[in-house]
């Protein structure tokens, strides 16, 4: 079923997606709050209705939380919660060229972009995400932030970015060298990266390589220790590296909503055991670490 799921995103159902799109009543916004944990902006009323129904045809909504109108969007993810653990360890946002790397809906660059970046473009390949994206801007309007649905792989190095983030993207690469030398790419002399991802503790082998799955996941790849994370972004290039945050990932975090109705978190624990995946790995924590372009 995930598998399923997955393909129908990035593949998907277009011509549902775009008259989501084109259904969403025109209105002239106000009271617009980019920079709150769900950004939110006031409808005017009688356009309330046609706009949730909108969004629900958008479903599944995996980052967020979004307010639009009267209109909460639950996500999968509570992705405020790791921006208030990513917020600190930001350089001065005023007039930074940004980079984040496999996005979603762009929830972080519309976050990013309301700190005072003078540009933030996501890039992220799954079509879905793009029409959240385009649908949540009908409203919000943020001009500094904007998406494109590629892989980014095929975004070629242009004008150096001041600040990358790659969030929830390095486990995901089977190359996770390549990745990292391919984000350093992206940066101007002496900037920075933002990166998380899934780590194992420092008593484990150097590097978790799951047998199949991790947490139901196909496409996991390799869980670092922390130290070894370190050493793979040193032999990419990068200095300074800093480890900011190391959190372990709660249901309280990931979960179900009536907005992402299919499996989470929960249904990737041992019933017996939440301190395990359900195949036996530890059960999933994340590190958040910066560096800067050497």
């Amino acid at each position: 079923a995930l598998e399923h799921e997955s393909v129908r995103l990035l593949h998907g159902d277009l011509p549902a997606w775009r008259a989501a799109v084109a259904a969403l009543p025109d209105a002239a916004p106000h009271g617009v709050d980019a920079a709150a944990a769900a950004p939110q902006v006031s409808l005017p009323d009688g356009s309330e209705a046609a706009v949730e129904t909108a969004l629900r045809a958008l479903m599944p909504w995996r980052k967020g939380p979004w307010r639009l109108g009267s209109t909460t969007i639950d996500t999968e993810w509570r992705s405020d919660l790791k921006f208030a653990r990513l917020e600190p360890h930001l350089d001065e946002m005023d007039g930074q060229r940004v980079l984040d790397v496999g996005g979603g809906n762009g929830y972080f660059a519309i976050r990013l972009a309301a700190l005072g970046a003078q540009s933030v473009l996501n890039v992220d390949p799954t079509l879905l995400f793009y029409f959240q994206f385009l649908a949540v801007q009908r409203y919000l309007g943020v001009a500094n932030a904007g998406m494109l649905p590629i892989p980014f792989e095929a975004l070629a190095p242009a004008d150096p970015f001041d600040t990358v983030l790659s969030m929830g993207v390095l486990y995901h690469r089977r190359a996770p060298s390549q990745h990292l030398e391919d984000l350093r790419a992206q940066l101007r002399p002496g900037g920075r990266l933002v990166l998380e991802t899934l780590v194992v503790d420092e008593a484990s082998a150097t590097v978790l390589i799951p047998a199949d799955r991790y947490a139901r996941m196909r496409n996991v790849w390799s869980l670092p220790t922390i130290s070894r994370l370190g050493d793979w972004l040193t032999e990419a290039g990068f200095t300074d590296i800093e480890c900011h945050d190391v959190t372990r990932t709660t249901t309280d975090e990931q979960r179900p909503t009536e907005w992402m109705t299919f499996e989470s978190l929960e249904h990737a624990l041992d019933p017996h055991d939440a301190n395990r995946t359900i195949e036996g790995y530890p059960a999933p924590t994340r590190a958040m670490l910066s560096a800067r372009r050497g």
